[in-house]
C-alpha cells in the first residue's frame, strides 16, 4: 500500500464516522419517556391499604398461635 491509498482509506473511514456521528446526534435529540414500562401509569403513593395490612397481620397472628399450639389464634 502506498501513501495515497492509505489517505484515501482514511478519508472513507472519516466520512463513515461522520455519518454515524450525525445519526447519533439526531437520535439524542429525540425525547423518549424515562421508563417506557410505567410511562402512562399513575403511581400509587400509599402502598398497601389499611384493610390489607390488617388481613396480613391477622393471618400472621394465626400462624404464630398455631405454632404455639393455640388453635384459635388468640393470646
Amino acid at each position: 500500500m502506498n501513501t495515497s491509498e492509505l489517505v484515501a482509506g482514511l478519508d472513507r473511514e472519516i466520512a463513515r464516522l461522520q455519518k454515524v456521528r450525525a445519526l447519533l446526534s439526531e437520535a439524542s435529540t429525540i425525547k423518549l419517556p424515562k421508563n417506557t414500562r410505567t410511562a402512562g401509569r399513575k403511581r400509587r403513593k400509599g402502598g398497601m391499604s389499611v384493610e390489607g395490612r390488617a388481613r396480613i397481620a391477622a393471618a400472621q397472628k394465626a400462624r404464630w398461635a398455631k405454632l404455639r399450639g393455640n388453635a384459635k389464634g388468640k393470646g
